[in-house]
């Protein structure tokens, strides 16, 4: 049985981030239904709050427990953002040689995680880097503001990295294009004739900027949707937003999209706003 490691980021972290933990979790279970030992590694950041710290460890736990995964979670400990050149010397729930020991016999590193330790690369015979943000991605290798270890692989998600006349470069690197995976038992289609709402399951609202030199851009889905915030107008079709963030930031675009007649859903709150 080939064993894969699979290195997600920021999911132990981001408990509220549903969405965000699926794109990795169907690469863990489709990998699993093909026949591979799948194990899930991960940093988890222990500095903060200590209840809100192990409030998001129980969630993750419970939801690797659910499918079947609480027996191959490797998880180390990090004091921070800032990237680290040595592998992990510190584990939750195994000692370092037991981590280590699995790390030599995996087949497959297929890692999600950009600035993983070179240190911790090195434990793996054979890599694989998986580029699930295609455009950003390949703009911080460009501008230097992203270091990538080497790896023996290079997956992307885009159909146009490094394509010619494209607008997205190579790097240097070879990239292979791939589909995102999903896992379809998992997502069964059923068929509801209530439902009407064309619906975006979306983060409103986040601090993340793209820097170009002396130039910002703001890389929010907030910003994208706003220049489409009328079109509820335009059409008898609903149009339905389910957000993590909404009104609790930026209230002034949150109200505009609300009179332009769009619904809006809090996701966790229970809350929903129709159009004026």
């Amino acid at each position: 049985m080939p064993t894969v490691v699979i290195a997600p980021f920021n999911v132990v972290n981001f408990p509220e981030g549903g969405g965000h933990f699926w794109v990795y979790l169907q690469y863990a279970l489709g990998l699993r239904q093909l026949g591979c030992e799948v194990y899930w590694l991960e940093g988890f950041r222990t500095k903060g709050h200590a209840e809100q710290k192990a409030a998001a460890l129980a969630t993750f736990r419970a939801r690797m427990e659910e499918y079947g995964l609480a027996r191959n979670v490797i998880l180390y400990a990090t004091r921070g953002n800032k990237p680290s050149s040595t592998a992990p010397t510190e584990y939750l729930d195994m000692t370092r040689e037991e981590a280590e020991a699995i790390f030599e016999r995996a087949d497959l590193l297929l890692n999600f995680h950009y600035t993983i330790s070179p240190g911790l690369l090195a434990r793996f015979r054979r890599t694989a880097l998986v580029d699930i943000d295609p455009g950003l991605l390949q703009f911080w290798i460009s501008r230097k503001q992203l270091s990538v270890p080497r790896h023996d692989f290079y997956f992307t998600i885009s159909e146009n990295v490094g394509k010619p006349g494209g607008q997205i470069p190579d790097c240097g690197l070879g990239w292979i294009h791939i589909r995102p995976a999903v896992c379809l038992e998992r997502w069964p289609y059923t068929f509801d004739p209530c439902a009407e709402a064309f619906t975006t399951v979306s983060i409103w609202d986040s601090s993340d900027w793209v820097v170009d030199h002396d130039e910002q851009y703001e890389n929010t889905k907030r910003v994208a949707f706003l220049e489409f915030a009328d079109l509820p107008r335009l059409t008898r079709q609903p149009l339905e937003l389910a957000l993590f963030d909404f009104l609790q930031s930026r209230l002034h675009s949150g109200r505009r999209v609300l009179r332009a007649g769009h619904r809006v859903n809090l996701v966790g709150t229970g809350v929903a706003g129709g159009g004026a």
